[in-house]
């Protein structure tokens, strides 16, 4: 018999264009490493209040610097990242909440589709998402009737809360469960790290067996 996979947490926003690199990549190794890999929707804007933490777009040399380093990074990992024009006014002002209490919701009703209600999201089809990831436009109308809940605001809550006790200042953030020891990891650009950590072999952002398929 072989070893018991390992847990991983990805805690992730799709505010945050980053969680998106870190989320294709570690779905993109799920079946080649022994993990599993645990989706935890959560919501930036509680982890950077709780942190002190301000958003990339707050403060204008950051706002620049992440634009032409995602636009990079996007080429690198293979992950279709455009960025719209109103990007930082939406991070700004509209912000993720209904969005992550969709995923939460998602998540308590139908798990197995939150890997690709999640993606659709991050591909900026909101008004589409649930009907491309599979689901019924019915189904998504029930669950966004719920988003408001108090059940699911307090998942979501609960979530954002367990982020910030891992140390968490942004997203994403990927924590391994290993033997007695747990280590959080920041940021999208920590997989050889993590691979190390797991005693995996890392075989660069698209491995060979996703890259035959691309």
């Amino acid at each position: 018999m072989g070893l018991e996979p390992r847990t991983l947490e990805l805690f992730y926003d799709v505010l945050s264009p980053y969680s998106w690199l870190a989320f294709e990549v570690l779905c993109r190794y799920k079946n080649i490493w022994n993990v599993n890999l645990q989706l935890q929707p959560t919501l930036i804007g509680g982890i950077m209040r709780d942190s002190g933490n301000q958003p990339p777009a707050m403060l204008p040399r950051k706002a620049v610097y992440m634009r032409s380093d995602v636009r990079l990074l996007s080429q690198h990992l293979q992950v279709p990242i455009h960025f719209p024009k109103d990007f930082f006014s939406v991070i700004l002002k509209k912000g993720s909440l209904t969005a992550m209490r969709f995923l939460t919701v998602v998540k308590m009703e139908h798990p197995r589709m939150l890997e690709k209600v999640s993606r659709e999201l991050w591909m900026r089809i909101w008004s589409r998402a649930a009907e491309k990831a599979g689901m019924s436009m019915g189904q998504a109308q029930e669950l966004l009737e719920r988003v408001s809940t108090p059940q699911v605001k307090n998942k979501l809550k609960e979530t954002t809360d367990t982020a910030c006790k891992y140390g968490a200042f942004g997203l994403p953030i990927t924590v391994t469960h290993l033997d007695d020891e747990t280590h959080m990891l920041f940021g999208s650009d920590r997989m050889e790290l993590l691979a190390y950590l797991l005693g995996e072999k890392w075989m660069g952002p698209v491995p060979p067996a996703v890259n035959a398929r691309l």
